[in-house]
């Protein structure tokens, strides 16, 4: 694949998201951030990214609505992972069910989500 992977980031957090877009842009992908689920939404349907990494907390759409979305109304297989500083089984696993990807609980570290990240888009 020539073009650049795409990847949307829904976070909340500006100075994690700002660290992650350094650390991932620097790994050759387009990052585009979203500061909430709203925001999210409309970068995945007007962008069509290659992953989503997606906060389960976050103001006006959590995560979890944000992964039903592209599921069930957008119909995208594209891969995705949550993150949640909230480490409740009980959201994880509805994540999963939900049909997200992978899980990381916060704090992680970028250099392991650039891994999972890889070994997602391969």
């Amino acid at each position: 694949m020539s073009d650049i992977e795409k990847i949307v980031l829904a976070e909340d957090n500006s100075t994690l998201s700002l660290l992650l877009k350094f650390r991932l842009e620097k790994e050759g992908y387009k990052l585009l951030t979203a500061e909430d689920g709203k925001k999210a939404i409309e970068q995945i349907e007007e962008h069509k990214p290659d992953l989503i990494l997606t906060d389960i907390m976050m103001p006006f759409i959590s995560g979890l609505e944000v992964i039903s979305h592209v599921r069930n109304k957008l119909d995208m297989q594209i891969p995705i992972i949550v993150f949640s500083s909230a480490g409740q089984e009980e959201i994880v696993l509805k994540a999963f069910n939900l049909g997200a990807n992978d899980f990381m609980s916060k704090p992680f570290s970028p250099n392991e989500l650039v891994i999972r990240i890889k070994r997602l888009l391969q």
